[in-house]
């Protein structure tokens, strides 16, 4: 009896000791619980328990910056941040299929583990966190997959699955191409942005409106779970004016000729003669590892002494103040000395008695020369006749960072005995490219200077916000005498000149070489062998009906240093390119092929589809045969349509149809086809009528 009273009290003992463990469980989870309620709700003036709510900005989507043909060079992408709510999903779901989940992680992302992934979502979930983070930046075809996996497929409320956290980032889809022109929009440390490039200049359209949504409170802090407010308003897109085609080529040609040069830095710039619209703009410079990035816009914002090519300038202004003609002979001597200073010809010897023009062409300083007997006793006569063709003032572009022009004058304190002939030869100025380029296209624009632009409308969605229409800055710069003077000399430089070299078979170029002696890092100018030189080419093309006006400059070249050679390599590469690919300089394929427009071009086919088709355009045609396929046949004013011999055992007559109709009854005789080429069938390997022959392959060509 002792022996089963002492069982019952074994069994009694153990039944009470599970009682009060779980006892001590339950209090312990409504512990928790209330600490996190605690956390989490607060108590309203009406003396009831909230979740404490707060109203956030939405971050509108980005408009896109698009090229002149609406090709995308920067656009918004969405990523999302992926969390994942463990509590919510039901414990047998959890139980079977948690495991499937994580290899699925494991595969998607294989930063983590599978046992890792599982480690963190059992932890959240005996926890009882509901945000656990699983990925940062997911796009959108990942997020696809994600529902897809094991539990999250159950979707929010019964998987746990939160995907709509989303961060946009702004991307260009052609890496290096245009970067820094593009520019961006960045947050710096003291809490103002730094606005660069057309993301920064256009930044109020492209920003858009923020909207407003209401966040809550959890336990592991704050989440978008309530209303939306105010939606976000997406921003508009800005057009540029860039032709991607002509950007590209500007791009790589440029690249090529620096990587070749072993350079430390370039620009090209093309832009649109009568309306200023910029291109292409490109900017590279080397990287201390050699390669070649766009990390500065030397195009826009380096100022620098333009060299022999701002001798236009000073032919503009001794020929606009009558003071020599083109045909006045000079004795290009080779060696100009002023004071204790001289200037060489980079022709040892120079070129004996030339013409003025020629001097011009062969780019001889004897100009210096010209110029200091011109104008030594009133120089400020010159300095103010450049002013007028506006080359002391900045072009006020949209961009930001533009420098204003150096244009040294009698009485400032860096004015001396040698500023004159320095200066007519392109020292003793600094100019940037695009300024020099401007000056060049208002000689190819007959006079009328007009400013560089980068952006020609701004749209959103369908409709036109804002355009800008061609801006002018100077009517004319010049006489018309003097215009025709200068495009004969610039033409003339090409022809017979320094830019010999560069001629085209297909189109003439006008333009001018330049080198120039600039200052190295140290601020000094090199000994032998040490100098810095920038090789540069200003033109533009074709020479009598000229469509675009281009530069190139190269910045400290080592394999050679003339403008000819360095800069209009690049400059003749990108008009030839230009030139092949642009409409405008072609006549149309088909000019001169006699055509009549009231009866096209009919296909063999089925006779019921072209009847229909026929019909359908209203013109005059008769079937003559039931037969499936005909054949047109055209007369004066209608098209017949024939019988085309089809057998069913025999090799068919394809000549003459799509590509689709020719497989199609080749195949339905059991033999493979062979398509070479696209347009109509012209020949096809075996002749139509032989026998068939299952497996044999015949040849259909196509033009």
């Amino acid at each position: 009896m002792s022996e089963r009273k002492d069982i019952y009290w074994r069994a009694y003992l153990i039944y009470f000791g599970f009682v009060v463990l779980m006892l001590i469980a339950v209090i312990k989870t409504f512990a928790i619980q209330m600490e996190g309620a605690a956390k989490v709700f607060t108590t309203s003036k009406d003396g009831n328990e909230r979740m404490p709510t707060r109203e956030v900005e939405r971050t509108p989507r980005r408009g896109q910056i698009l090229d002149a043909n609406y090709t995308p060079l920067v656009t918004s992408v969405s990523y999302y941040n992926i969390h994942m709510d463990p509590v919510t999903v039901d414990q047998e779901l959890f139980d079977t299929e948690l495991s499937d989940l994580c290899i699925a992680l494991n595969d998607l992302y294989p930063e983590k583990t599978a046992r890792e992934y599982e480690q963190l979502i059992r932890k959240g979930r005996a926890d009882n966190s509901r945000y656990i983070m699983i990925h940062r930046k997911a796009t959108n075809e990942e997020r696809k997959k994600l529902r897809e996996m094991p539990i999250f497929k159950e979707g929010k409320f019964k998987g746990g699955l939160i995907d709509n956290e989303e961060i946009i980032i702004r991307k260009r889809p052609h890496g290096e191409l245009m970067k820094r022109t593009l520019g961006y929009v960045r947050e710096q440390a003291d809490g103002t942005f730094k606005k660069v490039g057309i993301e920064g200049a256009f930044d109020a359209y492209l920003a858009g409106e923020p909207g407003k949504q209401i966040e809550q409170k959890i336990s592991t802090g704050w989440k978008k779970m309530g209303p939306i407010v105010k939606d976000a308003v997406e921003g508009a897109n800005v057009v540029t004016t860039i032709d991607k085609e002509i950007q590209e080529v500007a791009h790589s040609e440029l690249l090529n000729q620096l990587k070749k040069q072993g350079a430390k830095s370039g620009c090209v710039i093309v832009m649109d003669v009568k309306t200023g619209y910029v291109r292409a703009i490109a900017n590279l410079s080397r990287t201390e590892g050699g390669q070649y990035v766009e990390a500065y816009n030397h195009a826009i914002g380096t100022k620098e002494v333009p060299g022999s090519t701002f001798k236009l300038a000073s032919l503009m202004a001794l020929l606009e103040d009558g003071k020599v003609n083109l045909s006045d002979k000079v004795n290009a001597k080779g060696t100009y000395r002023y004071y204790d200073r001289e200037l060489h010809d980079s022709r040892i010897g120079g070129y004996g008695e030339i013409t003025i023009q020629h001097a011009f062409e062969k780019s001889s300083n004897v100009l210096s020369k010209v110029v200091n007997d011109a104008y030594r006793y009133d120089p400020q006569k010159f300095v103010d006749r450049l002013k007028s063709f506006g080359l002391s003032e900045p072009l006020r572009i949209s961009l930001t960072g533009e420098p204003n022009p150096t244009l040294y004058q009698p009485g400032d304190e860096s004015w001396s005995g040698i500023s004159l002939p320095w200066m007519a030869i392109g020292y003793e100025v600094q100019q940037t490219p695009l300024q020099t380029l401007a000056f060049y296209n208002a000689v190819a624009n007959n006079g009328t200077m007009v400013q560089p632009q980068f952006v020609k409308e701004i749209r959103r969605g369908n409709d036109v916000v804002e355009t800008f229409a061609p801006k002018i800055l100077r009517r004319k710069i010049c006489s018309d005498h003097t215009l025709k003077d200068l495009q004969t000399c610039l033409k003339g430089v090409v022809e017979n000149g320094t830019g010999s070299d560069l001629k085209s078979a297909f189109f003439e170029i006008a333009g001018k070489t330049g080198t120039a002696l600039v200052l190295n890092d140290d601020l000094r100018y090199g000994e032998a062998g040490e100098k810095r030189y920038q090789a540069s080419f200003a033109g533009y093309f074709p020479a009598d009906n000229p469509i675009y006006s281009c530069i190139v400059v190269v910045s400290a070249p080592t394999e050679n240093i003339y403008g000819a050679v360095v800069s209009g390599t690049v400059f003749n590469a990108i008009a030839n390119k230009v030139y092949a690919s642009s409409w405008q300089y072609h006549k149309p394929v088909n000019s001169g092929n006699p055509q009549n427009p009231g009866i096209p071009e009919v296909k063999v086919g089925l006779g019921k589809e072209l009847a229909g088709l026929l019909n359908t355009f209203g013109i005059l045609f008769a079937r003559n045969s039931d037969a499936p396929y005909v054949v047109a046949r055209h007369e004066e004013d209608e098209v017949k349509l024939e019988k085309r011999f089809v057998g069913k055992r025999t090799v068919p007559n394809v000549k003459g149809m799509t590509a689709k109709d020719a497989v199609y009854l080749i195949e339905s005789t059991g033999m493979s086809v062979q398509v070479t080429g696209y347009g109509k069938v012209v020949s096809q390997s075996i002749r139509a009528g032989k026998n068939v022959a299952p497996g044999i392959t015949i040849e259909i060509i196509l033009e």
